[in-house]
């Protein structure tokens, strides 16, 4: 065990700085690390924050952390801001509105730039978590860029899904078209000291009726999970109704109510194989991703510097069409055969 591992996990927080510094980068020899360290990992909740820019996610982390904080918890916070169009960087809005956390040593907050990847999450997402995680922080929040209709990616990464919606924004048919409903596991209405609050609530709960199975039978929504109005566990029939939680973060209302929501999901997935069979479908999906970036990655290496590039021309000229050219690149790669 190298001495960064051991570092890590005794939770020293420049070794966590450092480490999702590299992983971010993609630097070499963070994959060995992140390899010695995954035996650690699978200890804490992972719970994503995402909704529509302006529905007060970042504050509502805020809040949500200190709460978690007041029980004693250990939490790490990775919110994944816009890239600088200059520094290719984070630019850092979420640490703003999180003032409040500084000082805090039972928090660590990491902002992460998308870097151009789509889903509202950087492709080094879950990676940062597991080191959170194996760090020895027991709930770790993720935030989403906030961008409308690429957030549904956090599901692949979460345990517990919070989607943010605040009164006012006329959000609620955006929602629905982008997917955004069907991966909530939590329902939150922040600023619902705002007017409109309860017409939110009530457009929330007749989109969740649309897809009950009394009304729409056969229709499958986040995890496998048909989606439902009601704001309790439906034990007798298997499946997770989605409640819809009212909440002001700026004043620090609602809290204890979606601690208790979160706290039911966990419980939920905690029986049986529920909880088996959300990770194991995170893992397939990842499985897949990684896949076809390391092969995209090798198979690239292996064209010659100009072929892409002289590719272009013969494209543009209309001399060959795009999926010719990627046969013909392809036709250009030696592939090795597999070992029996």
């Amino acid at each position: 065990m190298t001495v960064q591992v051991e570092a890590i996990l005794r939770g020293e927080r420049r070794a966590v700085a450092r480490l999702l510094t590299s992983v971010e980068n993609g630097r070499e020899g963070v994959d060995e690390t992140l390899a010695a360290l995954f035996p650690h990992t699978g200890r804490a909740w992972v719970i994503g924050v995402t909704g529509s820019p302006g529905t007060g996610k970042s504050t509502l982390v805020n809040a949500l952390t200190q709460a978690y904080r007041r029980q004693g918890h250990l939490v790490g916070i990775l919110a994944v801001d816009p890239t600088s169009p200059f520094t290719g960087g984070a630019i850092l809005g979420d640490r703003i509105r999180m003032r409040d956390l500084a000082g805090d040593s039972g928090v660590f907050i990491r902002s992460m730039a998308t870097r151009g990847s789509l889903g509202g999450l950087s492709k080094a997402t879950r990676d940062a978590a597991r080191v959170l995680d194996a760090a020895g922080f027991d709930i770790i929040l993720i935030e989403t860029v906030g961008a409308g209709q690429n957030e549904v990616d956090i599901v692949r990464a979460a345990h517990t899904t919070l989607v943010v919606e605040a009164p006012g924004m006329g959000d609620e048919v955006q929602a629905i078209k982008a997917g955004i409903l069907e991966i909530a596991d939590v329902l939150v209405v922040n600023k619902a000291d705002r007017p409109g609050a309860a017409q939110t609530v009530r457009a929330l709960r007749t989109m969740l009726e649309l897809g009950h199975p009394t009304r729409q039978a056969g229709m499958v929504g986040h995890h496998g999970r048909l989606m439902a109005v009601e704001t309790q566990l439906a034990a007798d029939d298997g499946m997770w109704l989605p409640p819809i939680v009212e909440t002001v973060a700026s004043d620090n209302q609602g809290m204890d109510g979606l601690i208790t929501a979160i706290g039911q999901h966990r419980q939920f997935l905690s029986q049986g194989e529920r909880r088996s069979a959300l990770e194991q479908g995170q893992f397939s999906i990842e499985i897949q991703e990684r896949l076809r970036d390391t092969l995209m990655e090798r198979l690239l290496r292996q064209l010659p510097a100009d072929a892409l590039d002289g590719m272009m021309g013969r494209i543009q000229s209309r001399e060959i069409d795009p999926q010719g050219a990627v046969e013909t690149l392809l036709s250009q790669i030696i592939f090795t055969p597999l070992a029996p």
